[in-house]
C-alpha cells in the first residue's frame, strides 16, 4: 500500500472521514471516560458482568444503534450494529475483571475504547458503504466467552475483528501462547493419620509428587512454553489422611500443535505422582482452549500508521519489549482477520494483572488510552471501508496463513 508523508495509508477520501470519526470520539470523551471509570469501580468476574453489560448496551442504544442484549445465548454479551450493507467490521469489547485485583488487566479500557470506536465509526459507516458491529465479549479471563459467541454465529460475515488492549508498552501486536486449563483430581483412602496410617492412601501425597515431577520437567521444556499450577484442595484436617486432593493448571505453548505435546508431558508427571502414592488421578481438561493470536499484517500496518498520527509509536514484540499471555481473541483471529495491539497506559515496568496496573487503568494515562484507542480503531475501520485494495490485502494476508512454527524440544 502507498503511504502518505504523515504515515497514514494513502486512501482517497479517507482523511475527511477519519477526522469526523476522531471529532466524534472527542465529543464522546467525557462519557467514554465515565464508562471506563464506572466499570473499573464495579469489577465483575466472567459471565457475571451484568453491570458492564447494561452500561455498554445502554450507551449504544442511547446513540441510536440497533442493540441486542444477552446476545448469542450469553447473558452478559451484547451486539450493537450500524450500517445496512457492505463489509462488516467488528469492534470487540472486554469487561470482565480478575478475582482480588479487579481490573488489573484493564478491561475497562478495552470496553470503553471499543464502544467509542464503534459509536464514532457509526457516524460515517453508511457513507463509506460499510457495516459495523460492536460486540460485547464477556469472560476473557479464562472463561472463553468469545468461543461461545463464535459457536453462536457472532462472527458470521465479519471481515475484520479489531480490539486494543492496555499495557505498559506500545506494541503493534501481542505475543501470545495457546493455552488449555487442566483440573487434576486425586482420590485415595481416608484413615486416622496417627492410629492407622497404614490403612490410608494419601491423595495429597499423590498431588505433591505430581507437582514436584512437573517442576522438574520445567527445565526440559522450550523457553517459550509454560505451565503453572495451584493446589485447590489438600485435605480437611492434619490427622486425617486426605482421601481427596485437587490441583488446577494452565498449560501454554506458542501453537496449538505444540500445546498438545506439552499437555501429554505434564499429564505423565501428574500420573506418576498418583502411581507413586498408590492413589488414582482423574485429569479433566477444559472443553475449550485458547489458540495463539494470528495478527493480520495489513491491519497491523494500518494500526501502526494511524497510531503514529496520534503521536504514538507502536513497535512489534522484541527482546525486552513484549507482553506475553493468552486470550480467546486467538480463536477469533484463526477464523477472522484480526488485530490485538497493546496501547501504553502505564510505565514499562508495570506488569498487567497487578494492583499497580489496576490503578493505572483508572488514571490519566488510562483515560488517554481509552480516547486514543477509540480513535485509532475507528481510523483502521475507515481505511478498511474506504479502499477495496486494503480489503484485498487483508484477505490475502489471512489466506496466506501463519508462518511455519518451530519444532518443540
Amino acid at each position: 500500500m502507498a503511504r502518505s508523508s504523515s504515515g497514514s495509508a494513502d486512501l482517497p477520501g479517507s482523511a475527511d472521514f477519519k477526522a469526523r470519526a476522531a471529532a466524534a470520539v472527542d465529543a464522546l470523551a467525557p462519557r467514554l471516560i465515565e464508562i471506563s471509570h464506572r466499570i473499573h469501580e464495579n469489577p465483575e468476574l466472567g459471565f457475571e458482568e451484568h453491570f458492564a453489560h447494561d452500561l455498554l448496551a445502554g450507551a449504544a442504544e442511547a446513540a441510536g444503534l440497533e442493540v441486542q442484549r444477552q446476545a448469542y445465548g450469553v447473558d452478559t454479551a451484547f451486539a450493537a450494529r450500524a450500517g445496512t450493507a457492505g463489509p462488516l467490521v467488528a469492534f470487540l469489547c472486554e469487561y470482565d475483571a480478575l478475582p482480588g485485583i479487579g481490573h488489573g488487566c484493564g478491561h475497562n479500557i478495552i470496553a470503553a475504547s471499543g464502544l467509542g470506536a464503534g459509536l464514532a465509526a457509526a457516524e460515517v459507516v453508511e457513507e463509506l458503504g460499510g457495516r459495523l458491529l460492536i460486540l460485547g465479549t464477556p469472560a476473557e479471563e479464562g472463561g472463553g466467552g468469545k468461543l461461545r459467541l463464535m459457536q453462536g454465529g457472532a462472527f458470521t460475515d465479519v471481515e475484520a475483528a479489531l480490539m486494543v488492549h492496555p499495557a505498559g508498552l506500545e506494541l503493534s501486536e501481542m505475543e501470545t501462547l495457546a493455552v488449555q486449563q487442566l483440573h487434576a483430581r486425586y482420590r485415595g483412602r481416608a484413615a486416622h493419620a496417627a492410629a492407622a496410617p497404614e490403612a490410608g492412601r494419601n491423595a495429597l501425597d499423590g498431588a505433591v509428587l505430581g507437582y514436584v515431577a512437573a517442576a522438574a520437567l520445567r527445565q526440559h521444556i522450550a523457553p517459550d512454553e509454560r505451565f503453572h499450577g495451584i493446589f485447590s484442595d489438600g485435605g480437611q484436617k492434619p490427622n486425617i489422611v486426605p482421601a481427596v486432593a485437587e490441583t488446577n493448571w494452565y498449560v501454554r505453548s506458542p501453537t496449538l500443535a505444540r500445546l498438545e505435546v506439552l499437555k501429554g508431558r505434564l499429564a505423565d508427571c501428574l500420573r506418576s505422582g498418583a502411581s507413586a502414592a498408590g492413589v488414582d488421578v482423574e485429569l479433566l481438561w477444559a472443553d475449550y482452549c485458547f489458540a495463539e493470536v494470528r495478527s493480520n499484517r495489513t491491519l497491523v500496518e494500518l494500526w501502526e500508521a494511524n497510531a503514529a498520527d496520534l503521536g504514538r509509536s507502536p513497535q512489534p514484540p522484541a527482546e525486552g519489549r513484549t507482553v506475553l499471555g493468552s486470550t480467546d481473541m486467538g480463536n477469533v483471529s484463526q477464523a477472522v482477520p484480526s488485530i490485538h495491539p497493546m496501547i501504553a497506559v502505564a510505565s514499562p515496568e508495570t506488569a498487567i494483572h497487578t494492583e499497580d496496573f489496576a490503578a493505572c487503568a483508572r488514571g490519566p494515562d488510562g483515560d488517554r488510552g481509552v480516547i486514543d484507542g477509540a480513535k485509532t480503531l475507528a481510523a483502521v475501520a475507515v481505511d478498511y471501508w474506504s479502499d477495496p485494495s486494503v480489503r484485498e490485502a487483508v484477505r490475502a494476508d489471512f489466506t496466506a496463513g501463519p508462518a511455519t512454527p518451530a519444532a518443540s524440544n
